[in-house]
């Protein structure tokens, strides 16, 4: 071998192993197991699915549903993309059909819509608790289980798109500034976007009456001991992580709720905007902290999440 081809293929094995740096590392499945199945419509189906990253006796069994598009079936010949939308807190897997008419919304679209279940105050985060770690880690779950059993049995390909509301909100630039390539686009609705701000809403360690009141040493650990938890589940601190993908952010002023929103979106807005991020700003005074807002941001927001998958 020449030593012209031994240093390109040195050069070639360095840029490989630099590529494989900048992939993130798939959160394992820790043997999720579909407990049953319920086609509640034509168009959707739930899923009951437990796993050890669950938190309850005998793993507890949290529901995901899905919004099926034309021709889908388990045995078809072909998978579909998938956009994920995210609840808020107090909410859960039917929040976004029963309330957001998102079934409506997405009628006759080539895409998954995979509405999952997590808890009244989960932060789509994979929980402290006090240092001990372990269940509930919903981030686990939902990256590892949930994405290995849609993929591997409901015909999900690996083209997604992620939105949310509120908490879920949160989780969806949470989720796609952490896992760069996971995700082509993110939307986040009146979204908890910089939980370290003083507002505090939904929730903090300084105001434990605010929102869905969890109690946060729990699940990031206290302040300022634990900063580099919070820090790494706040959006606001991963703006420079979203600046490959398109982004919509809507929030308002309407209710007191929303005008806590209010003063995290604007700033993540200008941050992401400062990065050179391609975001969608909708501001909108009059707007609550509502479903009423929430399904209008959504079909404002649903051109761009559905042409980032393809559908």
């Amino acid at each position: 071998m020449s030593a012209l081809r031994r240093t390109a293929l040195l050069v070639l094995a360095v840029l490989l192993g630099a590529a494989a740096l900048l992939v993130p590392a798939a959160p394992a499945s820790a043997s999720a197991i579909v407990r049953w199945e319920n086609r509640v419509s034509d168009r959707i189906l739930d899923i009951g699915i437990s796993s050890p990253n669950l938190e309850g006796p005998d793993w507890s069994v949290k529901v995901v549903r899905l919004l099926l598009p034309p021709g889908w079936s388990k045995e078809a010949d072909r998978s579909w993309p998938t956009i994920w939308v995210l609840h808020g807190g107090f909410d859960d897997h039917r929040s976004w059909s029963d309330k957001g008419d998102l079934a409506a919304l997405t009628a006759g679209r080539d895409a998954i819509v995979v509405l999952p279940e997590t808890s009244w105050c989960s932060a789509y985060s994979d929980w402290w608790n006090y240092g001990a770690a372990g269940a509930p880690a919903w981030e686990k779950y939902l990256l590892g289980d949930v994405r290995t059993v849609l993929e591997s049995t409901y015909k999900a390909n690996t083209t997604r798109a992620v939105a949310g509301n509120s908490m879920g909100g949160l989780g969806a630039m949470k989720f796609a500034a952490k896992y760069q390539g996971w995700f082509r686009s993110a939307a986040s609705f009146s979204g908890n976007v910089d939980p370290l701000h003083e507002s505090g809403a939904p929730g903090g360690p300084d105001l434990p009456g605010q929102g869905c009141g969890a109690d946060w040493k729990r699940v990031w650990g206290d302040l300022p001991a634990q900063e580099h938890i919070w820090l790494a589940n706040n959006p606001y601190s991963q703006v420079h992580e979203l600046t490959d993908i398109p982004l919509f952010v809507s929030y308002g002023e309407g209710d007191a709720i929303e005008r806590k929103a209010y003063e995290q979106n604007f700033r993540f807005v200008d941050a992401l905007q400062e990065a050179g991020a391609q975001v969608d700003e909708r501001h909108v005074p009059s707007q609550g902290h509502n479903w009423d807002a929430w399904k209008i941001q959504m079909n404002n927001a649903l051109p761009m999440l559905l042409s980032s998958v393809g559908a």
